[in-house]
């Protein structure tokens, strides 16, 4: 999908590096680290974490992001259980 929406590869080969790519800025960053901390069982998102989120994105945005990463998390969790394998459907440009 990144790729669809004009997201360079570069970036998305990143997204491991996050943290400290100069790839990504510090919006980006926070709304990784939210959904970093929605989606791994041994994380939460704390009150900290919610206020960056709250500072960075409007009330509308943070309801947006929060129920694509749900969406993502339910999906990923579906295919898993019934072994629904990679399409493969990203490939990289050129």
């Amino acid at each position: 999908m990144g790729s669809a929406v004009g997201l360079e590869d570069q970036k998305l080969l990143s997204l491991p590096d996050y943290q400290t790519s100069p790839l990504f800025d510090e919006k980006e960053r926070i709304a990784l680290r939210y959904a970093d901390a929605i989606t791994y069982s041994d994380q939460d998102v704390g009150d900290s974490l919610f206020a960056e989120v709250q500072k960075n994105f409007s009330d509308d945005e943070i309801v947006e992001l929060t129920t694509y990463i749900a969406w993502e998390n339910c999906s990923s969790k579906f295919n898993r259980a019934l072994r629904v394998e990679s399409q493969n459907l990203w490939q990289r440009k050129g």
